[in-house]
């Protein structure tokens, strides 16, 4: 999110230059009472809440626009075709593309994650290459890779992380050889919000001549991204962790390695021509766009990005960096509880154990209170495994939070402790 170094001054300026009051009105969802208690959702690493502009775009959609795209010359048609290559170009710009052919619909990360796998690595890995993945890998960019190493003989290689939740450069550059063929990162930690040094991974990969993807679901929410300053060759998120609606995600490929892949899905739209002797493949970006795509979703996507942009990723980073200061000092002061993952580098999550206590019976008194918080293994049991513990509990914090909450938080952990301890 922010260097540490930087944090006090960005962070000052973050919570007097807007309304954050005001900005979270515009979540009906946190009017909610559970159990007769006010909302209190802290669970927004595994999905964002959505703002009443971006659900009335979907409502507008919906009840104005609706029809299919790229299909036919009628009136409803040509608005949604154009609607949705607008949300597509606001993605372009949102991440710095050069080519708005360069970003490809998918389902969500998991699903443009297996994109690449099917269409690069399928096409381009053989017996006996490598791929290198970090042991804070999400499982959706872990078991794929495993699925392609198992079906060619490839071979995985991982990168170790410190006590602090950090990765060891060192190592990482040690695992580099002639039988490297691709790079798998994780911009951000889901289990630990650390931020990863990508650019410097990825300009050392690029040295050995060797393609990167990075999964920023837990990112883009967060931090300004630039593909081109990169130099990435793939980036993929999702748009329900960024306040919009689910079963919509992206893919970014530089455009030549896009062209050099063999499509996922074969279908509608992702053709020029079909014969039974010979297909040939529609140009980008939808030779990777099979079906009918997820139209309203990715409309609503568009709309997302459009609100965020008007706030300001940057303003967002500083203000959830108080959050997360504060956080951290609170339950640094409640005796019993380890925070897991303490890098210098994070965005605003948290995750954390109780002595004592499964974090799924955490989970379960703190929801009596009203508070959603997630507990288990994140997706990210390797990362698990490495703490030598089952589970933890996560606290993760978006822009619509306030440090209140945070009080209710601590007062609720109080509580877990005396009714177990």
């Amino acid at each position: 999110m922010i260097n540490s170094a930087n944090r006090s001054s960005q962070s000052g300026t973050a919570t007097t230059d807007l309304d954050w009051e005001k900005i979270r009105n515009d979540f009906p969802i946190l009017k909610l009472k559970v159990d007769g208690k006010p909302l209190v959702y802290l669970d927004n690493a595994a999905s964002s809440q959505m703002p009443q502009p971006v659900i009335d775009r979907l409502v507008r959609y919906q009840t104005t626009e609706h029809a299919n795209v790229n299909r036919a010359v009628h009136y409803l048609s040509e608005v949604a075709t154009q609607e949705y290559h607008r949300a597509r170009c606001k993605l372009q710009q949102f991440i710095n593309a050069g080519e708005d052919r360069e970003i490809i619909f998918t389902s969500g990360t998991t699903d443009a994650i297996n994109l690449v796998m099917h269409g690069y690595g399928r096409k381009f890995i053989k017996a006996g290459d490598e791929i290198i993945l970090t042991t804070m890998e999400h499982h959706s960019n872990i078991v794929p890779w495993q699925m392609l190493a198992s079906e060619k003989g490839a071979k995985i290689r991982v990168v170790p992380i410190n006590d602090q939740g950090e990765l060891e450069f060192d190592e990482y550059e040690k695992l580099f050889n002639e039988h490297t063929k691709f790079v798998g990162l994780i911009h951000v930690s889901n289990a630990l919000g650390t931020i990863n040094p990508i650019k410097r991974m990825i300009d050392l990969a690029h040295r050995y001549s060797v393609p990167v993807l990075i999964d920023g679901a837990q990112a883009a929410p967060h931090l300004t991204i630039d593909v081109q300053a990169l130099d990435c060759d793939f980036y993929v998120f999702s748009a329900h962790k960024l306040c919009g609606p689910t079963g919509v995600g992206m893919l970014y490929g530089k455009a030549a390695l896009l062209e050099a892949m063999q499509p996922f899905k074969g279908g509608g739209d992702m053709i020029a021509s079909v014969t039974f002797e010979k297909t040939i493949y529609n140009t980008l970006p939808h030779k990777f766009e099979a079906g009918t795509p997820p139209i309203a979703a990715a409309i609503g996507f568009g709309a997302a990005i459009d609100y965020l942009t008007e706030i300001g990723i940057e303003r967002i980073a500083a203000y959830e960096t108080t959050l997360l200061e504060y956080a951290t000092m609170r339950l640094n002061e409640i005796s019993g509880v380890k925070i897991i993952g303490t890098a210098a580098e994070k965005t605003a999550a948290i995750s954390f154990t109780m002595d004592g206590i499964h974090p799924h019976d955490i989970g379960t008194i703190l929801n009596q209170d009203g508070i959603a918080v997630r507990t288990g293994h994140h997706c990210a049991q390797p990362v698990m495994q490495r703490f030598n513990v089952p589970a933890t509990s996560r606290a993760s914090f978006a822009f619509y939070n306030k440090k209140s909450e945070i009080d209710v938080l601590v007062a609720g952990i109080k509580t877990v402790q005396k009714v177990f301890l």
